[in-house]
């Protein structure tokens, strides 16, 4: 893929990006200005410090899903870090111009991802709450079960247990089971005239017990400032309450870090643009990782470790934006063993995760954070690699990763096939953050190759049935097969479930990754390393 191939790719889904934000539309947003409110962008925007971005996550979430119910962008929820008051702060914000703020089975599987990253680095949390409750028609896929509704409130106490501040602001509908996710904050704030909270709204107080009620004498502002005392502070608006919150962040008490090692940041050697040139755009063909690598790490930082053994493995020690880092790299050119075997890349040989497994434990050992950089195909496989002990060696490295317990960052650059991905530290195996660049391919296996094997799966089947299939009704069968299966390994659709945090512009991998171990350099306690059993 050349320079302009990627380009495109990003235009394209900058595009798509630009109508997520929009939330519910355009119509939506004026009827929430002339109640007085500011949308949830707007909020955030407002909330956060004038230097700082939101790096925000889920962005992609219900992408194309939920058709049936008139779409959900961005599962009706803007989350993400940034600085309040010079302190890095997780930001959840309910989106009330998506049918108001109501929760779908992404919205939860979104604001739960949104307090485990606050918990792992110990980020404040603040909700700005303006939500109309589970979407009832979708309850089923979201209330009873462990990851579902009930966990974030769960997480609540949690949080609350460790010390990790949680501020909450009512600034429109919080209802039902929703009510306790702010009380149950170290602090609450609400919006006179727009914010209410409640069990239950004045409809289903007249059906249930039949008592005459209106909302606002209900659950109102004054009603919780001055009456129940359920809330902490009465807002005259939107603005007022925002900056209220900033206050409270800015008097916050001090937080011990973990004190990862960093020096003055120096420029890179090379320019990610020179590797986006060489960057196939067929992600089958092979192509040299160390230009990646010289992009992203501080120049001349880089120490391999063992360089000339498992070469489809790169490891090594190097410094990102000044933050000392561990760096584990598929290598995707064909490289020769010491043995002369021609290895392929991307693939992951005995040798190498022999290494990796070996670098991961010294990563730990001197609490250093480590960066998974993914474009990974799988394990070898074969007779040869069989008998040589490929899985025992694979699952080596799937303990040590596993196991680990300094921050881990996971960069998906290309494929991220079968047990590559877990390897390579996947969604499955805590990454603190986890990014796809708009390349990134997600599934068991290739779409090539699964579609083969779908087909004659399907061909044999059917003839079986007594159907005779020419060559042109095989070949329809595997391009059917085939456009199901890489539209399920786009990245959009990864995204759209969450198995990734963000979908992120290759020029912008450096300053992710620097952002990243900041957040996670927020958690003081790094708890001893241990495997498990190994076989050696």
């Amino acid at each position: 893929m050349n320079h302009n191939g990627i380009d495109n790719l990003l235009s394209e889904l900058q595009k798509s990006e630009i109508r997520i934000k929009k939330g519910g539309g355009k119509a939506r947003i004026q009827k929430e200005h002339l109640k007085g409110k500011l949308t949830a962008r707007e909020r955030i925007n407002l909330l956060l410090d004038g230097d700082s971005e939101l790096f925000e996550i889920g962005l992609w979430a219900a992408y194309e899903m939920y058709k049936d119910e008139g779409g959900c962008p961005s599962a009706g929820v803007v989350a993400g870090t940034g600085k309040i008051c010079g302190r890095t702060c997780m930001i959840v914000a309910n989106d009330a111009t998506v049918k108001a703020g109501a929760w779908f089975p992404l919205t939860a599987k979104k604001n739960l991802r949104a307090q485990e990253i606050a918990m792992e680095n110990c980020l404040p949390i603040i909700y700005l709450v303006d939500s109309a409750g589970v979407y009832l028609p979708m309850q089923d896929e979201i209330f009873p079960d462990k990851e579902h509704f009930g966990r974030i409130f769960r997480n609540n106490a949690v949080m609350s247990a460790k010390g990790i501040p949680q501020i909450a602001a009512i600034m429109g509908s919080c209802v039902a089971g929703g009510a306790y996710l702010p009380i149950m904050s170290d602090e609450a704030l609400i919006v006179d005239g727009t914010g209410s909270v409640f069990l239950a709204g004045s409809y289903l107080v007249k059906a249930a017990i039949g008592e005459e009620v209106d909302n606002e004498t209900l659950g109102g502002a004054a009603t919780h400032t001055e009456i129940s005392g359920v809330t902490d502070y009465k807002m005259k608006n939107d603005t007022e309450c925002l900056l209220t919150v900033r206050d409270l962040v800015d008097k916050l008490g001090p937080f011990r870090e973990a004190g990862f090692n960093r020096k003055k940041p120096l420029e890179p050697e090379k320019e990610i643009s020179e590797f986006l040139k060489n960057f196939p755009d067929d992600s089958t063909k092979p192509y040299d990782t160390y230009p990646l690598i010289k992009s992203l790490v501080d120049n001349s930082s880089f120490t391999e470790y063992k360089r000339g053994y498992g070469q489809t493995l790169i490891t090594g020690y190097a410094r990102i934006d000044g933050w000392s880092v561990g760096i584990v790299a598929n290598q995707r050119s064909i490289v020769r063993s010491k043995s002369g075997e021609m290895q392929i890349g991307g693939v992951i040989y005995s040798d190498s995760a022999d290494k990796a497994t070996r670098f991961i434990l010294n990563c730990n050992q001197k609490k250093i954070p480590i960066l998974f950089l993914q474009d990974v195909t799988g394990f070898m496989i074969g007779k040869r690699s069989e008998h040589g002990g490929i899985i025992k060696d694979g699952a080596k490295m799937v303990n040590a990763v596993a196991n680990s317990t300094v921050p881990k960052i996971t960069i998906i650059i290309g494929n991220s096939y079968g047990a590559g991905n877990y390897a390579m530290c996947g969604k499955a195996y805590d990454p603190r953050f986890i990014y796809a660049w708009p390349t990134a391919r997600i599934a068991v296996m290739g779409g090539t190759q699964a579609a083969k094997v779908l087909t004659q799966i399907q061909v044999s089947s059917l003839e079986k049935k007594g159907k005779k299939l020419g060559d042109d009704d095989k070949a329809a069968i595997l391009e059917k097969i085939k456009s199901r299966y890489d539209r399920q390994t786009d990245v959009r659709y990864a995204a759209a479930r969450l198995w990734v945090d963000a979908i992120i512009s290759p020029y912008e991998t450096r300053k992710m990754i620097s952002h990243s171990i900041e957040c996670a350099n927020q958690n003081p306690d790094i708890p001893d390393f241990r495997t498990g059993v190994i076989q050696v």
